[in-house]
């Protein structure tokens, strides 16, 4: 069967692997992957996606997703009657649906969270400026976005000054990525560097600070990309609200706080290397962590998923009956 229109391909999504695993293991099973015979299909989309699984194991709504792929698989070989063909479709249209939720529910993040804040930073209806880290849009998501859906949201509103990116140091997700979407969508932003954070807290009157998350445990600890946490410190130091915008299913009650988390590390290269070329001293040590974790108490805007707009305190009694 033909993948549903050109537009889940011609997302980007790439750029997030919870996207890239789906649709790709989607596109391999069109292909005729897997098999032969339905134990062997079934066993073929469980692997590929427990290997997808070990490359972000911050990431909890990947886990989720791959788990739930897999048992959708597995149900379908197990009706009577079942083929390889039907396996194939059941997977490939259970992906399809899991890309056009995460779509709606971006929309909804972005709505809700645009609202709340106008209501926070400019109840007398001017104009906000904000500053968001990483890359939270069209191409980390299903094509709206989290942190960034709240900004297009704003922009939308014609509520929108300003935006400051910051460049997302070591990967500059957000000079490539975040910066670009912003450009595409004649959205008025500044790409800053990570360093230049609480310069611009201090003396470019930044309304708040809009960030995505990568889980969010039942306490409200947040992990989101290194470099989140002391943009935290600072926003709380400036009196800037600082928001975090991620869909329910990246909230994982199952934590109690932070110190839980699994927190990958990157190669080093990316510190000492640029373009191929070695720009750090030969025997100096990296530490490249690819994460880090904000504390609850400094996320003061309140964490803004597609159910709501919760503090953290809130959260696990909001979620809890909604998270499996």
């Amino acid at each position: 069967m033909p993948l549903r229109g050109g537009g889940i391909s011609a997302t980007g999504l790439g750029s997030h692997p919870r996207h890239e695993g789906c649709l790709s293991l989607a596109v391999e099973l069109q292909a005729g992957a897997g098999g032969p015979g339905l134990n062997a299909l079934v066993a073929f989309v469980r692997d590929t996606l427990s290997f997808l699984v070990t490359a972000r194991p911050t990431a909890v709504n990947m886990a989720r997703a791959a788990r739930d792929l897999a048992n959708a698989a597995a149900q379908e070989a197990e009706q009577e009657g079942a083929t390889e063909e039907a396996v194939r479709e059941r997977v490939i249209c259970y992906a399809e649906d899991m890309l056009e939720k995460d779509l709606r529910d971006n929309r909804k993040i972005g709505d809700l969270g645009a609202h709340h804040l106008l209501e926070r930073a400019a109840p007398g209806g001017s104009k906000v400026t904000v500053l968001t880290h990483c890359n939270t849009g069209a191409l980390a998501t299903a094509g709206y976005g989290t942190a960034l859906g709240v900004i297009r949201s704003l922009h939308n509103l014609g509520r929108l000054e300003h935006v400051f990116c910051t460049e997302t140091r070591p990967y500059n997700q957000g000079a490539r990525l975040t910066a670009f979407e912003l450009v595409y969508e004649q959205i008025p932003a500044t790409l800053i560097a990570d360093s230049m954070a609480a310069a611009a807290m201090a003396h470019r009157d930044v309304s708040a600070v809009i960030v995505g998350a990568d889980r969010v445990v039942a306490n409200g600890d947040t992990a989101n990309k290194v470099g989140t946490y002391q943009l935290a410190i600072a926003a709380k130091h400036h009196g800037i609200p600082f928001y975090v915008a991620a869909p329910s299913s990246s909230c994982d009650l199952r934590l109690e706080t932070g110190q839980q988390i699994v927190i990958e590390e990157r190669p080093g290269q990316e510190l000492t290397d640029v373009n191929g070329v070695r720009i750090a001293a030969p025997g100096i040590e990296v530490w490249n962590p690819a994460f880090d974790v904000t504390p609850h108490d400094l996320i003061t805007g309140g964490i803004i998923t597609e159910l709501g707009i919760f503090t953290p305190k809130e959260l696990q009694t909001a979620l809890s009956t909604t998270i499996s």
